[in-house]
């Protein structure tokens, strides 16, 4: 959890020294952005990649190198002597992200069982979770005053101590015995494949109404600029309780929990528009919906496990990745009708995707679980499990 909430936190924390990153490596901010665009490109496409070229190392040799690469990357960005040199560590740290995510999920649920597999996915992603509502503040507050360069050399050491504490409490275990060709086979099967596309199809909806909730706050609500950072630490906070609730819920009942929070999804984002001039319901959507943002992460990740089999380390890598895509899908989308004078509905857009993802994930469980002598021993399990 903590080297996720490292890698997370490296991924937002550029947002809030961006003014200071341009100045020092004399670039425009426009520019010095798209550290953010290599970083995400680099979990996107550079995870899988990785996933696939390791897939037969002994997992735990391969977190503690991955953590150190990730390290190295950071550390390589804090130190970098130019601009060029910032997209170079940027990269290297992302190729990380994706695989050490998946390795993480895996080893959690396979410590905690198949019982409690969603409380295990949750309780990784709550790094990230928190890297989400910290990874902003944290790099303005440790980089406005000083150097940019500072918070990333704090995350730096802050992945140092967590990849120490990996080799002392991970067991060691035999290398896979599943190898390229069958975590490939596993990603092309029709339910990770439906499940990837509902994570993109339904984070891109949250992705379309957050990336421009504070203009929206702010234009149409009229909410005071004071206001807005203590409405979004509460966002973040109800996230990370959002998580945690679904991935209790989602080893009690799956299908009905991801169900549950896409309708809530499809309803709480389609009222954006309706009550945008109305302070009080504003605010109280807008912690609806910090607690619905992340609560899919855990049921989709578990949905992932439960149909990748023996062989799950690649699908999670790319679901891993999807999260990222949707966001950018998300953000362009709700760009342009930001342009074309729609800022006030984009909630409409939002709901349109919070349907299509319950669409799919209800394609999705209609596919029986994929049976291993691991998860289902009884043909009666099965039909528990689509419930």
């Amino acid at each position: 959890m903590l080297l996720v909430f490292c890698t997370g936190t490296a991924e937002y924390l550029v947002a809030g020294v961006l003014p200071q990153l341009a100045t020092d490596v004399s670039v425009g901010i426009a520019a010095a952005g798209q550290t953010v665009t290599a970083y995400a490109l680099g979990v996107a496409i550079g995870g899988p990649i990785v996933t696939v070229l390791t897939a037969r190392l002994p997992r735990k040799g391969l977190a503690l190198g991955l953590g150190v690469i990730f390290t190295a990357g950071t550390v390589l960005t804090a130190c970098a002597p130019g601009f060029a040199w910032i997209i170079v560590g940027r990269v290297v740290s992302a190729c990380s992200q994706a695989t050490l995510f998946a390795i993480g999920l895996t080893t959690a649920t396979t410590a905690m069982g198949p019982a409690r597999s969603g409380q295990a996915v949750a309780i990784v992603v709550s790094g990230l979770t928190v890297a989400t509502v910290l990874g902003v503040p944290l790099g303005a507050l440790l980089g406005g005053g000083t150097s940019w360069r500072l918070p990333f050399l704090v995350v730096a050491a802050a992945a140092t101590a967590g990849t120490v504490l990996l080799a002392w409490s991970m067991p060691r275990t035999p290398a896979p015995a599943t190898g390229v060709s069958d975590e490939i086979r596993t990603l092309l099967r029709g339910p990770v494949l439906l499940a990837v596309s509902t994570t993109v199809v339904g984070f891109a909806g949250v992705s379309i109404v957050f990336t421009y909730l504070v203009p929206l706050l702010t234009e149409v609500t009229g909410l005071a600029a004071g206001v807005i950072p203590a409405l979004l630490l509460a966002y973040g906070a109800g996230g990370f309780i959002g998580n945690l609730v679904a991935g209790r819920l989602a080893d009690v009942a799956l299908g009905r929990t991801l169900a549950g929070v896409f309708i809530a999804l499809l309803i709480t984002l389609a009222a954006f528009p309706l009550a945008a001039g109305t302070t009080v319901v504003m605010v109280l959507l807008v912690l609806v919906l910090g607690s619905l943002s992340t609560a899919t992460i855990a049921p989709l990740q578990s949905l992932v496990l439960r149909h990748a089999g023996t062989a799950p380390t690649l699908s999670l890598a790319v679901n891993v990745g999807a999260f990222n895509l949707a966001n950018a899908i998300g953000s362009a989308l709700g760009g342009l009708g930001v342009a074309a004078g729609l800022l006030r509905w984009g909630g409409f857009g939002g709901a349109a995707f919070a349907a299509l993802g319950l669409v799919l994930t209800a394609l999705a469980l209609r596919i029986p679980p994929r049976a291993t002598p691991e998860t289902i021993r009884d043909p009666r399990e099965t039909k528990e499990a689509l419930a």
